[in-house]
């Protein structure tokens, strides 16, 4: 094994990055529409690679995602399609590819990065923790026609409505204060669109999208800002309950459609858990919203060693609903976190958690409480795959 070094994946470069792919996850998906979609990563410098001698032996991708953090946008990097080659495996290939990735979050100036794990151990090492959910739950499609609309008018939408569904999302997130679901880029929204396979409806505070599966239906997003029209979009979809008897939907364990439906989803609900990490701390927390109510200050002291600008004592401001993060000198009895207590607490975990894992200690007990009502609240979830 020769030299290993961290490299930009160049378009000549991407057979030797598939056949890694197709011998880490196995075969699936069509070569040349995949190739396409990491053409567009390579272009804005997105898509890292590991080269041993002129040879590509690992690869990622970063999604340029906005992610919901109570009801404000953060720039998140979702690290996605990471490859090793099985013979290159416990190597500290992975370690060496992702430190670069974090490297590039920062560089493209995103001050969070998550993703969906393969393995924790990895990720762990490197300063990501859990910090939210993915909940799928399949109700009954004859359940869903009978709810109604009152009358909401709801139309067909198609790839000129990219924008409007961007607006749509971000008004209803903006207004439940929502912690998790991602903004996709708008290609990939007038993608959804295009596509012949998925049925898009449009009223005037939501919208839908869904897809058959296996002689069922499946939801891949709905948004809704009213009762009526929540109603009226989930019976859009549940009125092919003549062929379909199911619906499957990606949906937080708290959304309307739970209380709105006769029936209970059914109980056997599938759950995909992913992991945050901060590679900015102070833009990450200037960004992210906060309750109105909450008054903390804290210090804290930082110790991230694979993000050595994350790492040094700090003080956390947090009031009218914003957050400063700001050099300090040492204090004692200051709260201690490394990177993977600070994504958990950015994601709302209790602190009594952080404590009783390790991953938080310091402090005094009374700041234990306002560091609970400044970060905790809704949960965190995704509603999307990447």
């Amino acid at each position: 094994m020769t030299e290993l070094r961290v490299v930009d994946v160049a378009e000549d470069q991407l057979d030797d990055v598939f056949e890694v792919r197709t011998r880490s996850f196995g075969p699936g998906g069509d070569k040349e529409e995949w190739k396409e979609s990491a053409r567009t990563f390579i272009a804005d410098g997105r898509y890292l690679g590991v080269q041993d001698g002129d040879t590509v032996v690992a690869a990622a991708r970063i999604w340029p995602f906005e992610q919901w953090w109570s009801g404000r946008r953060v720039g998140n990097g979702g690290v996605a399609g990471v490859v090793v080659a099985p013979e290159y495996r416990g190597r500290g290939v992975g370690s060496l590819l992702m430190r670069a990735v974090l490297q590039r979050c920062v560089d493209k100036g995103c001050p969070l990065t998550s993703l969906y794990p393969a393995t924790t151990v990895l990720y762990r090492h490197l300063g990501y923790e859990f910090a939210g959910s993915k909940h799928e739950y399949t109700f009954q499609a004859a359940d869903l026609r009978t709810l109604g609309g009152g009358g909401t008018a709801v139309r067909k939408a198609g790839p000129g409505d990219a924008d409007l569904f961007i607006e749509l999302a971000s008004k209803v997130n903006e207004q439940r204060r929502t912690n998790g679901p991602l903004i996709w880029p708008r290609r990939e929204v007038e993608s959804w669109l295009k596509d012949d396979n998925n049925f898009a409806y449009v009223a005037e505070d939501g919208f839908v999208v869904y897809r058959w599966s296996d002689g069922n239906l499946a939801v891949e997003e709905l948004v809704a800002g009213s009762e009526e029209t929540t109603r009226a979009l989930w019976a859009t979809v549940g009125s092919g309950s003549s062929i379909a008897k199911t619906v499957s939907a990606c949906v937080p364990p708290f959304d309307p459609i739970h209380f709105l439906a006769e029936h209970e989803a059914t109980r056997q609900a599938h759950q995909t858990r992913w992991m945050l990490r901060l590679v900015d701390a102070p833009a990450a927390l200037a960004a992210r919203g906060f309750a109105n109510s909450a008054v903390l200050e804290a210090d804290l002291r930082i110790d991230d060693p694979d993000v050595p600008a994350n790492t040094g004592d700090w003080h956390l401001s947090v009031h009218d609903g914003s957050a400063e993060l700001t050099p300090s000198e040492p204090v004692d009895g200051a709260v201690r976190l490394g990177p993977r207590g600070l994504a958990a607490l950015y994601a709302g975990t209790p602190f009594a958690t952080l404590r009783g894992t390790g991953l938080a200690s310091g402090g005094v007990p009374e700041l234990d409480a306002a560091l609970d009502a400044a970060f905790g609240g809704q949960p965190a979830y995704m509603l999307d795959d990447f």
